[in-house]
């Protein structure tokens, strides 16, 4: 049967829901629920997703979302759809984009407003050395007794496979939002402890049904480049991880094809890696994000077109 509301993690779902001046007050609500205890916003502005360094040489950085609150914090919301290599130093790469913008001209005190960084995670972060299923982490800045040396830098990290919890075992708020992004494309109408304002207006802009044709176009290209996209991913990080330690190289490019071979010693999914690149150089991706989901170098992956 065909699905009666979005998939909140393509890039169309997530802006239908969270990026649309309309539903700003859900975006708020879920942010509230977020940063209970921390923070509360009481208004958002969008901002320009595209970001630009201080040069045309710097590299610029995209977003899902980048809002300014009302008090002139700042608020980068990500749903990342698959495990990407060094997805941490991508992180602080894009908190640093709100950062460098606050700088004025002239005489300034260097006071900086709050930055947030909020990404809705479609894998697991990283392995838990206990085995909980602790799915909210909230980092900060801290020193080496573990108190908050900076406390205007926040990242949070929502880790979804993790949430598991039935709708009898909802204990809050924030549960309800995670249950209803979870498992929104397999609802077929609004469950009971969903029916309040906030999740009503969540549906009725997730139900297809009210798109046009050209939202339903949109809606339709962009499931694809999302299964494309886990596909590729998937086949890059079969089981988990990469096993052993990789010695070898690509080498040889005779008239635009590869005539090499991969040598030294290969233990893991080094074969998937290459396969997973080219398929998505296939796909047109860009090359840099292919190093980053992959982890071959750029040059390696230069010898593959």
């Amino acid at each position: 049967m065909k699905e009666r509301y979005i998939n909140p993690y393509t890039d169309f779902g997530f802006k239908k829901l969270f990026g649309e001046e309309a539903s700003k007050d859900l975006l708020i609500d879920f942010l509230n629920e977020v940063l209970k205890g921390e923070h509360v916003i009481t208004d958002l502005n969008f901002r320009p997703a595209e970001q630009f360094g201080n040069s045309d040489s710097d590299r610029k950085a995209i977003f899902d979302l980048y809002c300014t609150g009302s008090n002139g914090e700042s608020f980068i919301v990500e749903m990342q759809k698959a495990k990407i290599n060094f997805f941490k130093d991508r992180t602080v790469f894009y908190s640093t984009f709100p950062i460098r913008e606050q700088a004025e001209r002239g005489e300034w005190n260097y006071s900086l407003k709050p930055v947030y960084c909020v990404a809705i995670l479609d894998f697991e972060f990283e392995k838990m050395k206990d085995q909980t299923n602790r799915y909210l982490s909230n980092v900060k800045l801290k020193d080496q007794y573990c108190e908050v040396f900076y406390d205007k830098l926040t990242y949070v990290f929502i880790e979804m496979p993790r949430f598991n919890k039935t709708e009898k075992q909802l204990e809050n708020h924030f549960d309800k939002w995670l249950y209803f992004l979870k498992n929104l494309p397999s609802f077929n109408e609004i469950p009971a402890i969903l029916n309040e304002p906030v999740f009503q207006k969540g549906f009725q802009k997730a139900e297809i049904i009210n798109y046009n044709k050209e939202e339903l176009a949109r809606y339709e290209e962009s499931i694809k480049i999302y299964r494309d996209w886990k596909g590729v991913v998937d086949t890059a990080f079969m089981d988990g991880e990469v096993k052993g330690k990789i010695e070898g190289k690509i080498e040889g490019k005779i008239e635009g094809k590869i005539e090499g071979k991969i040598e030294g010693k290969i233990e893991g999914k080094i074969e998937g890696k290459i396969e997973a690149a080219q398929n998505m150089l296939s796909k047109n991706y860009p090359i840099q994000d292919i190093a980053e989901i992959t982890g071959l170098s750029i040059e390696e992956i230069k010898k593959l077109t």
